[in-house]
């Protein structure tokens, strides 16, 4: 069938449907809000029921599989719009060192494990599957869908390959419900071993975050209306900055492609350079603050449930079960990588309320950043650990190495072989492990024993 307007329009309009069922879904089942489903797996995975590969019921077209890419390009094109803080390496390590370098770490040791020895794996036991498999593991669990889109689509490029976009959708599901099922077990754990500070047992959070609906008086407002709406719709205004970084991000990379066609820059990557210069140029005009950050942010939001409604009800069953046995291996091996982080980086070396920060880093190396803020809020529902504050000061120096290891590590991994770039990033992360018991210490108490300054806040 011809690929129209209408089908691209029809694909989002049914994905809409999706999603609202899904929502009502979340706000009645009692199973989807214990373990904190997110309505966007919810409607991928009904779409990917309803669709051809099954009951047929929605014809989507043959395209949905390229929109999740196109929707983290979005993504990144609004993520730096509307931000003013400028990054200043000192005062984060000064600040929050042990945070910067356990988070930094830990991404750096998900993507070199699963090279080097998820690589030497693939090399042992599936000497037919091609290795860089093992690069798709971490870009789906450490990156969700929006990271997996971008590198499959990278080794897509590099490998003549039409399968890595599934597998990372593939593997970036697979790792947002074992973020939710298995971070879950490992709170129950620690509360009953005294692990938590700030709870004795692992509460339900609030019925809003359970069923999806936040009630009368706990709402917030979503952003301010920076341009008058009479000149042009505010929402318009920050999508149209969005879709502006976005197209230049594209039109850049047609651009130098005519030049360099064998290297290969991700067009998210792009996408956010372009969107720092927007910003930093509207910094300089009378336009300077009609960016509102929170506005920007509900937008990213909004892409990101549709990527990865879109993500799940792309995957392709026949490529899955092609791939069975290397992407269950996989997945443990990004299971216990996660785990070591919890229980042996994460309560050795952070300063205090190791569990809380630990597991928020279990909850985005194995999904999202979401799944570690819902995890997170279950044993400090009053946000007292500052972990989300510790996170969000050190992210600003960590989301500009991201970039690097975003749009890098495809290219080295197809170019000088998955085991030597595991080997690299894998030392990467323990000299930032190193770094911070240099700095900040190695903890020897049990994991029932209070640290420093914890007594204080538990007091509050």
């Amino acid at each position: 069938m011809e690929y129209t307007n209408m089908s691209f329009l029809y694909d989002f309009a049914f994905m809409s449907l999706l999603l609202i069922i899904a929502q009502f879904l979340r706000s009645r089942i009692k199973f989807l809000q214990m373990f904190y489903i997110p309505a966007s797996v919810l409607a991928g995975l009904m779409g990917l029921v309803l669709g051809p590969q099954f009951l047929n019921v929605i014809p989507w077209s043959g395209k949905i599989g390229s929109y999740a890419y196109m929707l983290v390009c979005v993504l990144f094109g609004g993520l730096f719009l509307g931000k003013k803080d400028k990054t200043n390496v000192k005062q984060i390590l000064t600040k929050v060192g042990d945070s910067f370098c356990v988070n930094m770490g830990a991404e750096f040791f998900c993507f070199g494990i699963a090279l080097l020895v998820g690589g030497a794996l693939m090399k042992i036991l599936f000497p037919n599957v091609f290795t860089e498999i093992a690069l798709l593991m971490p870009s789906g669990f450490c990156g969700g869908h929006g990271y997996a889109s971008t590198i499959g689509t990278a080794l897509n490029n590099s490998l003549g390959r039409e399968d890595g976009v599934v597998l990372g959708q593939t593997f970036a599901t697979v790792g947002l419900l074992v973020g939710l099922f298995v971070g879950i077990a490992c709170i129950n754990y620690a509360t009953r071993h005294g692990g938590t500070r700030l709870v004795e047992k692992a509460e339900s959070l609030p019925e809003e975050c359970r069923t999806g609906i936040v009630p009368v008086g706990k709402r917030n407002s979503m952003g301010e209306e920076t341009i008058n709406p009479m000149s042009m719709d505010p929402l318009a205004f920050h999508l149209a900055l969005t879709l502006t970084a976005t197209l230049c991000g594209y039109k850049f990379y047609d651009f130098y492609k005519q030049f360099l066609p064998n290297v290969e820059l991700p067009v998210m990557c792009l996408a956010m350079i372009f969107g720092v210069i927007i910003n930093t140029i509207i910094g300089h005009t009378r336009f300077k603050d009609s960016i509102d950050e929170h506005v920007e942010g509900r937008i990213g939001s909004m892409v990101t449930d549709y990527l990865v409604g879109f993500g799940v009800a792309s995957i392709s069953i026949s490529v899955v079960l092609e791939f069975a046995g290397p992407i269950l291996l996989l997945c443990v091996l990004g299971l216990l990588t996660s785990l070591f982080l919890v229980f042996v980086v994460g309560q050795k070396l952070f300063r205090n309320f190791w569990f809380e920060r630990s597991i928020f880093v279990f909850g985005w190396t194995t999904g999202v950043v979401a799944i570690g803020v819902t995890l997170l809020r279950i044993v400090d529902p009053e946000g007292k650990s500052g972990t989300l504050n510790d996170y969000g000061y050190s992210y600003t120096l960590q989301s500009v190495i991201e970039v690097f290891i975003i749009a890098f590590t495809p290219i080295l991994a197809v170019s000088m072989g998955c085991i030597a770039v595991g080997a690299i990033e894998t030392g990467i992360a323990v000299v930032l492990f190193l770094i911070c018991a240099k700095c900040f210490g190695v903890h020897k108490e049990k994991m029932n024993e209070l640290r420093e300054g914890e007594a204080e806040v538990m007091s509050k």
